[in-house]
C-alpha cells in the first residue's frame, strides 16, 4: 500500500512499541516481576498486576497463524488486494499481532508461513509490516 496509513496515537505506553523501528527492533512490554509479554501495551501486567513493567526487544519473526485478503479499496489511494494476518511472534508466548504481508503476491500468502518484520516510517511512526522470510533457507 502506497497511500498513507493511519497512525496511532503515541503515549508514555505505547511509544516504544511504535517508536522501536527507528533502531530496527519490534519492542513488546514485559513484566519484570514475572517475565509475560504484555501487547497491546499496558501499564500494568495482566498476569501478576505488577507496574514493574518495560520495553523488550524481541526476535521480530514469527508464523502467519491465520491470514484474510482485503479487496474492499476503504480509501481511493488504497492498493488493493492486500493481506491483512495475525503473527504468532517467536519467543513471545501468547503475542500475536495484526499486520499485513508485504512484499508478496497475496496468492502466495498462507497460514505457517514463517515471516520477518519490516519497518514502515511514517513521521516519528515505525509500523511494524511482515515479510515472507525466503523459503529456500
Amino acid at each position: 500500500m502506497t497511500a498513507p496509513r493511519p497512525l496511532p496515537r503515541l503515549d508514555a505506553h505505547n511509544r516504544p512499541f511504535w517508536t522501536g523501528g527507528a533502531e530496527g527492533e519490534l519492542r513488546i512490554m514485559r513484566c519484570q516481576d514475572c517475565a509475560t509479554f504484555i501487547h497491546p501495551p499496558r501499564p500494568v501486567c495482566s498476569k501478576c498486576l505488577s507496574e514493574n513493567v518495560a520495553p523488550e526487544a524481541v526476535a521480530g519473526s514469527g508464523v502467519v497463524d491465520t491470514f484474510t485478503v482485503n479487496y474492499q479499496k476503504w480509501h481511493p489511494a488504497m492498493e488493493v488486494p492486500f493481506v491483512i494476518a495475525r503473527i504468532a511472534l517467536d519467543g513471545v508466548p501468547g503475542v500475536y499481532l495484526t499486520s499485513n504481508i508485504i512484499n508478496c503476491d497475496v496468492e502466495k500468502v498462507d497460514i505457517g508461513d514463517r515471516v520477518h518484520v519490516k519497518f514502515e516510517r511514517q513521521d516519528d511512526v515505525y509500523l511494524p509490516l511482515f515479510e515472507k522470510m525466503d523459503q529456500t533457507l
